[in-house]
């Protein structure tokens, strides 16, 4: 029997995870089913449990993609120092307004938060995920803080964790309501943190 080619494996992953997102945004993942799945990405029954043997997986397999990428992008910001706090959250504004796009993740990701309130499983693989995206804002933090622009002595895990809520924060009102823009938000950013 012939191997299959890595590249094959890779682009299969790849199909099942598209027609599965394609499902959640279209039904929502409560009422997708594998069968929706495996309809959408036009494969047997077989080839989509090779790769996944239930759609938390598929669930978790997407939450790691996206933010995957996420996180290589905010360690990316936090990493450059010669970004002030302010230039920093501009980046990590602009982060966001492309996931709140029409081809962006965010209404994956709102359902993906709706479903942790619900099941266990999706729960942890959220936590898990928020944690590495709420680590490189203490890096900002503890920048800010060494450049004064937070006060001495402020806790620089406790600043990431209401940094951090600036993503789900803008999304939210960007995504439900349309507004603040990106300007509007950052000024708003800006006269909470000028000191």
């Amino acid at each position: 029997m012939p191997r299959v080619s890595e590249d094959h494996l890779i682009a299969r992953r790849a199909q099942i995870l598209a027609a599965a997102r394609a499902c959640f945004l279209r039904n929502g993942l409560h009422n997708t089913s594998m069968q929706d799945l495996i309809q959408e990405a036009e494969l047997s029954v077989g080839a989509v449990y090779r790769y996944f043997k239930s759609k938390d997986e598929i669930i978790s397999a997407i939450s790691e993609t996206v933010a995957g990428a996420l996180v290589a992008s905010l360690r990316e910001i936090a990493e450059d120092e010669t970004l002030d706090l302010m230039a920093a959250l501009t980046r990590v504004i602009d982060l966001i307004d492309q996931q709140v796009a029409p081809d962006g993740n965010f209404p994956m990701a709102v359902q993906v938060w709706s479903e942790a309130t619900i099941n266990p499983r999706i729960g942890e693989i959220v936590r898990e995920r928020y944690a590495e995206m709420r680590s490189p804002f203490t890096a900002l933090a503890e920048r800010a803080i060494a450049r004064g622009e937070l006060a001495p002595g402020t806790d620089p895990a406790m600043v990431a964790t209401a940094l951090f809520g600036v993503i789900p924060g803008y999304a939210l009102q960007r995504q439900l309501i349309g507004n603040p823009d990106k300007a509007a938000f950052l000024a708003g950013m800006r006269a909470l943190l000028t000191r």
